[in-house]
């Protein structure tokens, strides 16, 4: 049967679309880090992490237990440590931790750190300063790299009613191959456990 020219178009427009949507999908597994990194950086949701320019300068007395928990994905082949288990400093001070790294595999290989805090309600005043969240690191065979984070708990803390039970607040970071279906499925289960959309292109402006 001959297809008239409206159905020739209409058939073109279809096939059009489609082949976008299927570029789109591609392109955002491609961007689900950066865009969730960006999420992140933004929002202090679900047991994320905010970024700030500096510490504050207000120092208060109330003490807070800060511990360092690590993983490393059964899929990439790193020893993935911190240089202590744990810190007790004030709310409102500065504190510094360092990462170590190391690749015991005979090959280079790279990884990205996923992190977040608990409880989830105290992410929204962890505030770091530096930290290696999200970057791209690779590391050759037998060789390690030490990541510092500079962090410090909002003054806000003090005040907000919901942190009055928090004594201690966990951060913790897990690492997965680059580009990998663990590092996607790690971001994906963020996502589900939030109950929040992934953030869109659009919002990276």
């Amino acid at each position: 049967m001959n297809q008239t020219p409206d159905m020739h178009a209409r058939n073109r427009r279809t096939g059009v679309l489609v082949l976008l949507a299927v570029m789109g999908m591609i392109g955002l597994s491609f961007a689900s880090v950066p865009l969730y990194s960006l999420f992140c950086k933004v929002t202090g949701f679900g047991g994320t992490t905010m970024l700030a320019d500096k510490a504050p300068d207000e120092i208060t007395d109330r003490d807070i237990t800060v511990r360092f928990n690590t993983d490393t994905s059964a899929e990439l082949p790193w020893d993935f440590k911190a240089e202590k288990k744990y810190v007790n400093i004030k709310v409102g001070q500065q504190a510094l931790i360092t990462y170590q790294a190391r690749n015991w595999s005979g090959q280079t290989s790279g990884g990205t750190a996923v992190y977040n805090v608990t409880p989830p309600k105290a992410g929204k005043h962890f505030r770091k300063i530096e930290c290696f969240c999200f970057g791209e690191q690779l590391l050759n065979a037998g060789q390690s790299v030490d990541m510092p984070v500079l962090f410090f708990i909002d003054p806000a803390f003090v005040t907000d009613p919901d942190m009055e039970d928090v004594t201690t607040i966990t951060l913790s970071y897990t690492f997965y191959p680059l580009e990998s279906a663990a590092l996607e499925r790690a971001i994906e289960a963020f996502y589900n456990q939030s109950g929040s959309a992934k953030p869109s292109a659009a919002t990276s402006n």
